[in-house]
């Protein structure tokens, strides 16, 4: 759901066309970052960006607040309490399969805490999303703000999905006191998107779909100088 104008896809072009071309002088691979909390997070939208990346050769390392293994929100891989939604709503059988794949991954299941993440170690970042209440140590992790941050001073490739945008709009510029990505161009979870899920779903789940009372793309739009920089095309 977001590509800052700076963004990853910029990662997988010049790794596949060093695929491409068999570059083996290469003597280490790219390597991206992806932030997770422990729990309730996006299978999706975790599993099929790490697919994409060591597809490409590139490593993913993970982080979470304490060091400890994250898991994804149960609810978006079984569907429980959604109903006759549930088959709209949850992750695909294809997201399920490589999640279940990413939870063998060696790197997954030893990820770093927070406040060990090295930005010069890395040469990209995604955050992705969720919206279930154990996002919110990933959300509004002051730590986490402050390795995003220097990913914008270092000018590495930064990407976020959907309730990840909050993390950038959240990530204050010192000198300017305002968000990082105050002057980008970006893409969000639509408030549309957000609100149709939460008035399907209230009466069985409650405010499952509600992270906060204010909107993803509500968020966003105060966050950026121009408000016409936030995309609400669907993709």
């Amino acid at each position: 759901d977001c590509l800052l104008s700076r963004g990853l896809g910029d990662v997988y072009k010049r790794q596949i066309s060093h695929n491409s071309v068999n570059d083996k002088r290469r003597d280490k691979l790219m390597k991206v970052l992806i932030p997770i909390p422990n729990t309730d997070f996006d299978p999706t939208e975790v599993a099929i960006p790490w697919s994409i990346l060591i597809m490409n050769n590139i490593q993913v390392i993970f982080a979470t607040p304490n060091g400890k293994n994250g898991r994804a929100d149960n609810r978006m891989l079984t569907g429980e309490g959604l109903g006759s939604l549930k088959w709209a709503l949850i992750a695909s059988k294809d997201a399920i399969n490589t999640y279940n794949d990413m939870l063998q991954n060696r790197q997954f299941n030893n990820p770093i805490k927070y406040e060990n993440i090295d930005v010069t170690m890395f040469d990209g970042l995604i955050l992705p999303g969720g919206h279930d209440s154990g996002m919110k140590d990933y959300l509004e992790s002051t730590v986490l703000q402050d390795k995003v941050r220097s990913f914008f001073e270092e000018k590495k490739p930064v990407g976020a999905i959907c309730h990840g945008t909050i993390v950038l709009a959240r990530t204050i510029d010192p000198q300017t006191n305002q968000s990082i990505i105050s002057d980008y161009k970006t893409t969000g979870l639509l408030k549309r998107q957000e609100l149709m899920a939460y008035y399907l779903t209230k009466n069985r789940v409650g405010d499952y779909y509600r992270t906060y009372t204010q909107t993803v793309q509500d968020e966003v739009i105060n966050a950026l100088t121009n408000k016409k920089n936030l995309s609400l095309i669907h993709i």
